[in-house]
């Protein structure tokens, strides 16, 4: 392999190295908005064409209206180039009662995301299972 070609593999990998970083700082911002209660942060990472998302909006409103989240986020896996991502996460949710009662409730889903990337911005076109973040019965 020529000097070029090692220093044109070298750059291609560090773009998908950042891409990837990109895509985990999103997940981390999104379980921080969680934790802060700031929904709208939190759906800054959805692409208005998901399914549903309006859907999820009002949950995740009726959820931090109510509840302390407590979230946490384990990378299972993730694949993608500069414009696409699929990622494959274990999401744990603890779900904390405001009110007098306190009540704990605990989810952990395996969590599947297809992103895209829009104007150097990663969004969330695909988010199963989107359950996940209704408020609790």
């Amino acid at each position: 392999m020529t000097r070029r070609g090692l220093l044109l593999g070298a750059t291609a990998w560090t773009l998908r190295a950042d891409d990837a970083q990109d895509v985990w700082d999103l997940f981390t911002e999104m379980a921080a908005a969680l934790s802060d209660a700031k929904a709208a942060e939190f759906m800054k990472a959805f692409s208005r064409d998901l399914p549903n998302h309006e859907v999820l909006r009002n949950n995740v409103e009726a959820l931090l209206a109510s509840y302390d989240v407590h979230s946490s986020i384990e990378l299972l896996n993730g694949e993608g180039d500069a414009a696409a991502y699929m990622i494959e996460l274990d999401w744990f949710l603890q779900i904390v009662e405001k009110q007098d009662t306190g009540s704990v409730t605990r989810r952990r889903e395996l969590v599947h995301c297809r992103l895209i990337k829009q104007r150097k911005k990663w969004l969330i076109t695909s988010f199963e299972p989107l359950s996940l973040f209704k408020p609790v019965a």
